[in-house]
């Protein structure tokens, strides 16, 4: 009865042990009964009838492949050598898990050579300076068509990224120097147009200071023609009927400048004309009687 009762015990044990599942987290499981689908396995304990049951395990965290570097000739004949990444997953509903398993076969490496195929279509049509500029569009129609492609399959594609396009070496050269001639002349305009604001500035300085002496000289000239109007009008009210004496004492002034000594006689007109304008009358000698 031992003997018997062992012999029952240790294959049943065995099978229970063999058929213990543990779906993590990360994963969903389909369950197979002799090669027919049974049911969606969530994550947590499952057991299954060892040799009868089958447990297929279903990544659903988001992934990425990488469409691996190849040659592609740009619409102006040359060789780009172009990488991309994808971003994916399998989304979580028994649908979707199922057609990832059922409807594709290895759906990561249908979505390289899915991508692969793309970015050859889209880059083929475009030069490689608009694929270096546009690489949000290459991004975008990327994205769609994987999108397309894949909704059947249960694969959610969440982005795509270019890793690169790069031109041939000797190509890459002449883009460089075509790019530090660039970077040159801007900054000789920089430099341009810096020299050219401060001879600006200078000319205005220039401009500023000859109106200043400009209107110095106006006034200045405005001030003579006031004065010369003033000893006018005074001329006329204080000499109306004087022009002679008037004469006679810018005559004498012109001497006296010049610092010339003059011996004027007394009853000469000149002392006669100081004495008028001062309203005096020059005292006569006398005769004297002998």
């Amino acid at each position: 009865m031992d003997l018997i009762y062992l012999y029952t015990i240790i294959p049943v044990t065995i099978i229970l042990i063999t058929g213990i599942r543990i779906v993590r987290p990360t994963h969903k499981g389909l369950i197979e009964r002799l090669g027919k689908y049974r049911k969606l396995a969530e994550p947590g304990f499952h057991w299954i009838i060892p040799l009868v049951d089958r447990l297929f395990l279903v990544n659903i965290t988001e992934q990425m492949v990488d469409a691996e570097p190849q040659e592609i000739i740009t619409n102006d004949n040359l060789n780009a050598s172009v990488d991309a990444q994808v971003y994916f997953r399998v989304k979580s509903d028994e649908n979707s898990v199922k057609g990832s398993i059922y409807d594709v076969n290895n759906y990561q490496y249908q979505i390289v050579n899915l991508a692969r195929t793309t970015l050859r279509n889209i880059i083929g049509t475009l030069t490689l300076k608009s694929a270096n500029s546009e690489r949000g569009k290459i991004n975008m129609e990327l994205h769609e068509t994987l999108h397309k492609e894949t909704k059947d399959w249960g694969i959610e594609i969440i982005r795509t990224e270019l890793k690169q396009i790069d031109p041939p070496s000797d190509v890459q050269e002449t883009m460089n120097k075509v790019v530090k001639a660039e970077n040159e002349k801007i900054a000789a305009i920089d430099s341009a147009t810096a020299a050219e604001t401060v001879a600006d500035g200078i000319k205005r300085a220039k401009i500023k200071e000859a109106e200043g002496y400009k209107r110095a000289k106006i006034l200045h000239a405005e001030g003579e023609a006031e004065a010369i109007k003033l000893v006018n009008e005074a001329a006329d009210k204080y000499f109306i009927g004087n022009a002679q004496i008037l004469r006679k004492l810018e005559a004498m002034e012109t001497a006296l400048e010049n610092n010339s000594k003059i011996i004027v006689p007394d009853n000469s007109d000149l002392v006669n004309v100081v004495s008028e304008m001062a309203g005096i009358v020059p005292l006569r000698k006398s005769k004297t009687s002998l």
